[in-house]
């Protein structure tokens, strides 16, 4: 009798790889985006209904878990933009060879660390 395999591969045999790791991550920070663009046009309607909501609007954003928000808000839309314009790189067939395409993601995960970083230090 042969020994049973699964039928597809699955998480626990292969071992996460930058490209996959990357993958999932935009998808991730796609979603991650929609949500906050959904806070974001609260805050739009806080300000437009006055002063009284723009108030309670600017006290959940200036409380820690909302700066978090705002934080986690800021990395997705950089690392999603960076990462989308490498994939328009890759529509154009630009960079990819499995080096290009390991170094192009380094890039964007470095770039995204420090622009945000950037972003956060200068008070934007």
């Amino acid at each position: 009798m042969a020994k049973p395999r699964p039928l597809s591969p699955h998480l626990q045999i292969y071992r996460p790889q930058l490209t996959s790791v990357m993958s999932i991550s935009h998808r991730a920070s796609g979603a991650a985006l929609a949500a906050g663009t959904l806070l974001l046009c609260l805050w739009l309607v806080a300000l437009a209904a006055g002063d009284r909501w723009y108030g309670v609007a600017a006290l959940v954003v200036s409380h820690p878990l909302g700066q978090l928000v705002l934080f986690g808000y800021s990395v997705a839309l950089i690392y999603h933009a960076l990462n989308g314009v490498r994939h328009l790189s890759w529509d154009r067939g630009i960079g990819l060879t499995i080096p290009a395409v390991y170094r192009s993601g380094w890039i964007v995960l470095l770039l995204t660390v420090g622009i945000t970083a950037l972003l956060w230090t200068i008070g934007i």
